[in-house]
């Protein structure tokens, strides 16, 4: 049932068409007491929209409203499907375990559904198809997930996962309570924790993610960039108005996390974002990748951002993390387990 319970959300989502998303040009974006644009709150980007364009679509920018209505009925026809063969289920107590892999969440706790939809066929808009650019030769890519450990070698750049359990280095960036697996920058919708709280002064921005509770502060006006061997998890950012939208451009990144979709280190990527208010609960966020030693083309996306009526908790990552140190242990454990077994 919970199955069902997420698809008929996202068809909600999606049969609104064309949300607040996407302005009609009359609204009028509320200024701060310093008169710029007002971003200030809490903003969520959660999305059901793919961020790659499938490649039936082409260069089709926005699904159509009879496709639409035939991903409702195919979608209809997948829960009633689901719920049939729940209802045919007979479950054997005495049966096999399937995996010894408990897994890492259940339903419960995803959030895949946007709350207003573009109806677009993808996030990404440029490259025109919607698809990632081909990687540069050479450029690296790593795998990670909440199965096995993937093998591979330090650093170990993605964020879920990880090569081994020798150490802390051994293990994803999330794990480790470095980088959130949505947290960006870049920022990209995914099982949940979509949510990012925006302050402002006259001449400061902060951008503060709910993933890894990490606070961006972005220097707005004519603000030298650090030095280049001066290298952060998330960069160096300054920012600038153009109109009302805020520009964010970001570089220094310290090389030790993967560029974009699982490809790249990321030291020579320059990120620029866009953040546009086009409704009283709307702020379009749009990102552009620049990275020339791990893609062959820029990337850009939009993702719309809605407006949370409530307040952003702190994540607290490392306060009472007794994950890493269980994962070490149990490591230990069965490392000690085996050489007793192997001694006898």
């Amino acid at each position: 049932m919970k199955t069902k319970y997420l698809l008929i959300f996202s068809i909600l989502t999606t049969v609104c068409g064309f949300s607040v998303a996407q302005s009609d040009g009359e609204y009028v974006v509320p200024r701060t007491e310093y008169g710029q644009p007002d971003l200030q709150g809490v903003w969520n980007f959660s999305s059901n929209t793919p961020m790659q364009r499938p490649t039936r679509y082409g260069d089709q920018e926005f699904l159509t409203p009879e496709q639409i209505q035939e991903a409702v009925e195919r979608q209809q026809a997948s829960a009633a499907a689901a719920d049939a063969a729940a209802a045919r289920l007979v479950v054997d107590p005495d049966a096999p375990e399937a995996s010894n892999n408990p897994g890492g969440y259940n339903d419960f706790w995803f959030e895949v559904a946007g709350i207003g939809d573009t109806v677009r066929t993808s996030l990404v808009v440029y490259p025109d198809n919607g698809r990632f650019p081909a990687a540069v030769e050479g450029a690296p890519r790593q795998f990670g997930g909440l199965g096995p450990d993937v093998p591979g070698t330090r650093p170990v750049r993605y964020t879920v996962g990880g090569i081994a359990k020798d150490g802390p280095e051994d293990r994803g960036l999330s794990t480790r309570c470095l980088v959130g697996f949505n947290s960006g920058p870049p920022f990209t919708p995914s099982l949940y924790n979509n949510n990012v709280q925006i302050f402002q002064s006259r001449d400061t921005a902060v951008i503060m993610t709910e993933m890894i509770h990490d606070a961006r502060i972005v220097s707005l006006g004519d603000h030298a960039q650090l030095d280049d061997d001066i290298r952060l998890w998330s960069g160096d950012s300054r920012g600038y108005w153009d109109g009302d939208t805020l520009v964010v451009e970001t570089k220094n990144f310290n090389g030790l996390r993967q560029t974009f979709n699982s490809t790249g280190a990321n030291g020579d990527m320059v990120l620029t974002e866009r953040f546009t208010r086009v409704a009283y609960d709307t702020v379009n966020y749009e990102f552009t990748i620049d990275d020339p030693s791990t893609f062959t083309d820029k990337i850009t996306a939009i993702v719309p951002m809605i407006k949370v009526g409530g307040l952003l908790y702190e994540y607290a990552c490392h306060e009472g993390n007794y994950g890493m140190f269980n994962i070490l242990r149990g490591a230990r454990v069965q490392e000690r387990l085996a050489a007793e077994s192997g001694a006898q």
